[in-house]
């Protein structure tokens, strides 16, 4: 009785709190002046139709940068935990037969998967999506063909040589934007083209596709670590 007297209480607090502050809500009718600036100078500096990815990927670059770092650093921490206790060699214990419709339809729709991961990180810079979007999609690519055969092997090294690979040449783009423009990330390494074209907005194209090979390549090595561990 005490415990949902003191739940309905914090509830109730929480309700008021939250009342309080849409009763005082009151939008803005101008934008302020950094949304200002990213609104009207967006499309003519950076060449992106996509406002989103140009101030993810190259106003926020160090921070786009930092969160790679994140996942890479979930990825290899949950490899690291769940390596400690790994034992290859055994069947999984009580994993039902693996249905031939299943089977079938992983083989067809992998493929489809991986495409619309690609299509969504090299449109990025025209259309919602991007890097971490496309990454995300070839990723569950990968947890199909995981659910389908639960005993399917994925070499480590393939996925760490493409998540390395991605991530030095992502840092290495940024790197080029402090020598031959004007910080760190920035697309105008490459000619920006015409606005809404497939092959525009500079170099944000092949950021964002180094960004979802990396970040499909680190979600795939932790969902082939958790399958593995049910081999214990």
């Amino acid at each position: 009785m005490i415990k949902r007297v003191i739940a309905l209480t914090l509830l109730a607090g929480l309700g008021l709190l939250f009342l309080g502050l849409l009763l005082d809500y009151r939008p803005d009718t101008d934008l302020n002046l950094s949304a200002r600036y990213y609104a009207e100078r967006t499309a003519p500096d950076l060449g992106a139709a996509n406002i989103v990815t140009a101030i993810v990927v190259t106003y926020r670059g160090l921070d786009t940068l930092g969160e790679v770092t994140v996942l890479f650093l979930s990825a290899t921490i949950v490899g690291l935990v769940l390596a400690l206790g790994r034992r290859r060699g055994q069947a999984p214990a009580g994993l039902a037969p693996v249905g031939e419709l299943l089977t079938t339809g992983s083989r067809m729709l992998t493929p489809l998967i991986l495409l619309l991961g690609a299509y969504v990180f090299v449109n990025g810079h025209l259309t919602p999506g991007g890097g971490f979007q496309g990454g995300a999609i070839l990723a569950s690519g990968i947890l199909l063909l995981l659910l389908a055969d639960p005993l399917r092997h994925f070499s480590h090294g393939l996925i760490s040589a493409v998540e390395s690979l991605a991530g030095v040449f992502y840092v290495a783009i940024g790197l080029a934007g402090l020598v031959w423009a004007g910080g760190f990330l920035d697309n105008r390494i490459l000619p920006l083209g015409d606005l809404g074209a497939l092959f525009s907005a500079g170099a944000i194209p092949v950021i964002y596709s180094l960004i979802g090979l990396k970040v499909g390549a680190e979600f795939a090595s932790m969902l082939a670590s958790l399958a593995e561990t049910e081999e214990l």
